[in-house]
């Protein structure tokens, strides 16, 4: 008879994604997140020789201070998931927020380098990694239907901002130097914590109406109806509360959701990303190089990125619409495989081009599959794990990426020293990106779809797959009903009913059946769940 109480261990109801209304707030300070998670850390770099100048540093030791961020990005991605399971999206965006901005502001009154990487590489990576990560959670709260379309939407920021915090950097390090822009860009990063404050929790409006429904239903059904009536829904409410007090310890939160490693999907998934991103950053980190030593000039050569950049920001929003389509969205794992080995091929084709004209038709191509291939890697992780365990699957992933990035890049960059050719890291770059997209799709098609042809007919159990985010949901909701509905049955009949037990209904029935009498009739009803003819009346409350 109660309310169904979260706190003690029932769901009031699955909360179904909106997929509109405050989700495309919620999008919008996805996409801003996004934007400065992964623009931040290159756009810091227009800050590199003025740091050398003043510290007497070489450049490979200023570039720390953007690795650093990066793997503070990555490698910190268990401990944001334990932070989301333990105090929820919106208070650990809220702390990212004032940790990247005092970073950035601490780094601007720092005397040497080492000082710089504890603030501006560790402090602001952990501030960015503690929002960029409960961003796509709320992300995929908010959006189900459209997901696709949200995800390349979000995933746009990142060349957006890219754009512009780069030039932007250029101009507060020519007014203000590299300690005025330093200030300057730890005031904008309070602007994570204006995103968070709007990464509203889905369940708070279902939640207020739930209660207000459910008041009014209690209202009706403690109604005076006779006193024996009043004693039964007594002795139902005792024993139900006391069946949840049972319940109660074995619905305990996990803080990290290792039980995802049981899914073939997302084994196959992460395998696939460690090997993608040992070669996918690798070519856009040396095109500059690479062009400058082809005797392109050096304006000329920076101006490839911004072309990878302009083509990027089209190509995230567009793929996200395509995986949205109905006969698309079941295959999304195949076409993000498509993407990668798109990518993969475009490294490979271009590792022979020896003029700025094949590296301008590079730069376009790679942007389009670099697109592809941002907007669809969260997107397919979701549609493994669900929105249910996203936040710790997201985390792990995040955690294994961190060693390919901190294995790739820099390998990269030994080859080109010892070498002195970039064609043979081309090549290198682009096979590793081809082998992981084969990888996926044959891994797919062959664990997979052979695993869902072995199940046996459906049953309740949780999904290896994509699928709906609240199935997981509605499953618990549903054993919470059916627990209810067998435990709660309060009179309706007439006014001499009598409320009875199941066991001592049944011994009723037993001796009357003994007796050839049958059921009672007329004023003498007795309620029970089994032992009376089909003309006799029987009345049983449901939610």
């Amino acid at each position: 008879m109660g309310r169904a109480d979260p706190e003690e261990g029932q769901l009031p109801a699955p909360v179904k994604p909106p997929d509109g209304g405050w989700g495309w707030i919620v999008l919008f300070g996805c996409f801003v997140i996004t934007g400065f998670s992964y623009a931040f850390p290159k756009a810091v770099s227009v800050y590199f020789k003025e740091l050398m100048k003043d510290f007497h540093v070489g450049y490979s030791d200023t570039a720390w201070i953007s690795s650093i961020m990066l793997a503070m990005l990555y490698g910190t991605g268990p401990v944001c998931s334990i932070m989301v399971n333990q105090f929820g999206c919106r208070p650990v965006m809220l702390i990212g927020g004032l940790l990247a901005s005092s970073g950035m502001i601490l780094a601007s009154f720092t005397t040497n380098i080492i000082e710089l990487y504890l603030t501006a590489g560790v402090l602001t990576g952990l501030g960015m990694a503690l929002n960029f990560q409960p961003s796509l959670i709320m992300l995929g709260t908010y959006f189900d239907k459209r997901r696709p379309l949200a995800n390349g939407l979000a995933a746009a920021g990142s060349p957006v901002f890219l754009s512009s915090l780069s030039p932007l950097g250029q101009v507060l390090l020519e007014k203000f130097g590299w300690r005025g822009g330093f200030l300057i860009m730890g005031g904008l990063l309070l602007n994570c914590c204006t995103c968070g404050a709007v990464m509203r929790p889905l369940d708070m409006g279902m939640k207020r109406k739930m209660e207000k429904a459910q008041d009014k239903y209690e209202a009706k059904e403690m109604l005076p109806i006779g006193g024996k009536s009043e004693e039964g829904i007594s002795t139902t409410d005792g024993t139900k509360k006391a069946k949840k007090a049972k319940k109660k310890p074995k619905k305990g939160k996990k803080l990290l959701d290792f039980s995802i490693f049981s899914n073939r999907g997302f084994i196959i998934y992460t395998i696939s990303k460690f090997i993608l991103v040992l070669g996918l950053f690798v070519p856009p980190i040396l095109l500059v190089n690479y062009a400058k030593d082809t005797g392109v000039p050096d304006t000329e050569a920076a101006f490839l990125l911004s072309i990878i950049g302009f083509i990027d920001i089209f190509a995230r929003p567009a793929c996200g619409m395509v995986a949205g389509l109905k006969w698309v969205r079941p295959h999304v794992a195949y076409l993000f495989s498509f993407a990668m080995l798109f990518n993969g091929l475009t490294d490979v084709c271009s590792a022979r081009a020896s003029n700025y004209t094949g590296l301008v038709i590079f730069c376009v191509f790679f942007g389009i599959s670099y697109g592809m291939v941002g907007a669809l890697q969260f997107e397919v992780l979701m549609a493994i794990v669900g929105s249910q365990k996203f936040s710790s699957a997201i985390g792990l992933v995040l955690l294994i990426e961190a060693f390919a990035v901190l294995i790739g890049p820099p390998s990269a960059g030994r080859l080109v020293d010892a070498l002195k050719n970039y064609e043979v890291i081309f090549y290198l770059a682009g096979s590793e990106v081809v082998l992981s997209a084969l990888f996926l799709a044959m891994a797919t098609y062959c664990c997979l779809n052979r695993g869902k042809k072995e199940e046996p007919s459906p049953e309740k159990k949780p999904s290896a797959g994509g699928g709906s985010d609240t199935e997981e949901a509605e499953s618990d909701v549903q054993e919470d009903e059916e627990h209810s509905s067998d435990n709660h049955q309060p009179p309706h009949s007439t006014d001499n009913a009598v409320v009875v037990t199941s066991e001592e209904a049944n011994h009723v029935a037993e001796e009357q059946s003994g007796e050839g009498g049958g059921c009672p009739e007329g004023d003498g009803e007795v309620l029970a769940r089994d032992g009376c003819n089909a003309d006799q009346t029987v009345e049983r409350d449901s939610f």
